[in-house]
């Protein structure tokens, strides 16, 4: 009777064990499940930062074959449509004035937009990118350009500078200023010549930039074969050269409109004038890797737009990324 008992004393003792190891070790696995989902996230935040760093280094190599330091133009296979990501976008200048449009000119194609600037003003790149071109052409053609590439596929063109300020191979920041605005080559008065290629093909800036009102179109532009040429005469109809001998230094600083342009100035107007920078929010973006991405904190991000530091962006969101 005694042995009975005992054996309950001994069977119940071990039972409590076992109940307290499995709590515990039930208590092991919940503190440890946080650390774990926050490791995950660090891992995919690291590997997105190495995409993005490694795109950088090796823009569009999916579209382009070589990485020529020598010709402005390189001609690729241009596919028939393809999407260009206009999100992380800064104007090339804080210029509001068109002085020629893209297309037939004088006999010949005029394969960009020039823009009235003054010798001595800021360029700036319009997208993140790494540069792949810096020459000058003397008195004929360009003068002083930079060509970029860029991972959104487009190539943008930079041409008459009296500076360039980086040199083949930089990896450079949508915004980042690379150049002064100048009156090289063939060229009868200061202005930048401005150009957007996809795998050699000019494109009409025009689709994608609206200087007047120092904005891009959209979060992006999907290029068409098919109908590229229209949307073509449509973009240039709508932001290309409104008039001739009208304009102002003031107007060319963006303190002033011509008459007729809206009256409504967009975020990322304000944003080239002052400074400030914007974002569109793409999927796959969080405030860390932003932050990181742009030389900031998450706390400061949060500061300029009111945000908390697990707020959920939103795909086409605009967020400031500096005051």
């Amino acid at each position: 009777m005694k042995f009975g008992i005992e054996l309950k004393k001994v069977i119940f003792t071990v039972i409590s064990l076992i109940g307290t190891t499995t709590m515990q070790a039930q208590d092991v696995l919940a503190m440890q499940a946080p650390t774990d989902k926050k490791a995950k996230v660090l891992d995919s935040i690291a590997v997105k930062d190495v995409i993005i760093r490694e795109n950088l280094e090796n823009p569009s190599s999916d579209l382009y074959d070589d990485w020529d330091t020598g010709r402005a133009h390189v001609a690729m296979n241009v596919p028939d449509e393809f999407e260009i990501d206009l999100s992380e976008f800064s104007m090339p200048t804080h210029s509001r004035v068109v002085t020629s449009n893209f297309g037939r000119r004088w006999g010949r194609n005029h394969n960009g937009l020039d823009i009235k600037v003054y010798t001595g003003d800021s360029i700036f790149s319009a997208f993140p990118g790494k540069v792949r071109v810096v020459k000058n052409q003397g008195r004929r053609g360009f003068g002083k350009y930079i060509v970029i590439r860029h991972p959104n596929g487009l190539e943008t063109i930079y041409a008459h500078l009296s500076r360039q300020l980086v040199k083949p191979g930089d990896i450079v920041e949508s915004g980042q200023v690379i150049g002064l605005g100048g009156n090289t080559g063939r060229s009868t008065g200061s202005h930048l010549h401005f150009e957007t290629r996809l795998c050699g093909k000019a494109l009409n800036p025009a689709l994608m930039f609206d200087f007047r009102e120092q904005d891009v179109t959209g979060d992006s532009y999907t290029y068409h074969s098919d109908t590229y040429y229209n949307e073509s005469r449509e973009a240039t109809a709508k932001r290309g050269k409104i008039g001739n001998g009208r304009y102002t230094y003031e107007m060319v600083k963006g303190h002033k409109k011509p008459v007729g342009m809206p009256s409504v100035q967009s975020a990322s107007a304000s944003s080239r004038t002052t400074g400030v920078k914007y974002h569109r929010i793409r999927r796959g973006d969080n405030l860390y890797n932003l932050a990181r991405r742009n030389g900031t904190t998450v706390s400061k991000l949060c500061k300029l737009n009111g945000l908390k530091k697990n707020a959920v962006l939103r795909p086409g969101q605009k967020i400031r990324l500096r005051s």
